[in-house]
């Protein structure tokens, strides 16, 4: 795309500045004609109605996860509040999407947000700054919650799920753009769950909960090795605006 300098009355400052923007939207352009989200052309995306920085390390926000933002606030509200400042862990967090939501809405509580990249852990602590939450939020570079100890009241996670063999067949707009780390899951999409379940169920104090996002069919997989750790299962699968059982989560009762 050519675009001519504004010549005649127009002011020289207004000309170029309606110069640059037409060069910055020829860039945009040609970066979204290659498939990349619009999103990661902006820099910043929106969830659970807070905007949040992004970077090549962090997976762009769905609203896929917004359920498990909900089905964890569900799950707190079931029983009676701790004695207690609510303490959450999210592993794998990326933008910090999940942690930051819900300390969005929980004004009490302290969260600590983990993840193998110290790049997204970088961008996640930026939002927390912008959001105001910095304060109640800390931030550990480990493998989920490896690194981690004492009792969480809630855990949350989002972590890789597709099959390694699907990677390729995803849309370019995630294949090409999201780090594969956090997206590959192994050859049946489950191996980040079978290391962080058992971590999480050692951390969870009485009457906790894990949250868990899930891709399509895999609900009932994660609901095994819930179980297995002897969490209990309260309610079904939250299900997304598409009707997938997209949000897993089980409950550490007392002995």
């Amino acid at each position: 795309m050519y675009v001519s300098r504004p010549t005649g009355a127009t002011a020289p400052a207004e000309a170029s500045r309606l110069f640059d923007e037409a060069e910055a939207i020829e860039k945009y352009v040609s970066r979204r004609i290659v498939r990349e989200p619009v999103a990661r052309i902006l820099g910043h995306k929106e969830f659970w109605g807070l905007p949040l920085l992004l970077s090549p390390a962090t997976l762009v926000p769905r609203p896929d996860t917004e359920t498990v933002v909900e089905l964890a606030l569900e799950m707190l509200r079931a029983v009676p509040p701790p004695d207690h400042r609510l303490r959450i862990a999210d592993n794998g967090t990326g933008s910090g999407a999940i942690l930051l939501a819900l300390l969005s809405e929980l004004p009490d509580a302290f969260g600590i947000a983990t993840d193998v990249s110290v790049a997204a852990l970088r961008t996640a602590s930026a939002n927390a700054v912008n959001l105001g939450l910095a304060r109640r939020a800390a931030f550990v570079a480990c493998n989920y919650a490896a690194a981690l100890s004492n009792p969480f009241d809630l855990i949350v996670s989002n972590p890789p799920y597709i099959r390694s063999t699907e990677i390729a067949e995803l849309a370019s707009e995630v294949r090409d753009y999201d780090p594969h780390r956090a997206l590959d899951g192994g050859t049946d999409g489950l191996d980040a769950y079978r290391v962080l379940v058992p971590q999480a169920a050692r951390l969870l104090a009485h009457r906790g909960v894990l949250v868990v996002e899930v891709g399509q069919g895999q609900s009932g997989d994660i609901e095994e090795l819930i179980t297995a750790t002897g969490l209990m299962l309260e309610r079904p699968a939250k299900t997304d605006l598409a009707g997938i059982r997209r949000a897993v989560a089980g409950r550490r009762l007392p002995p």
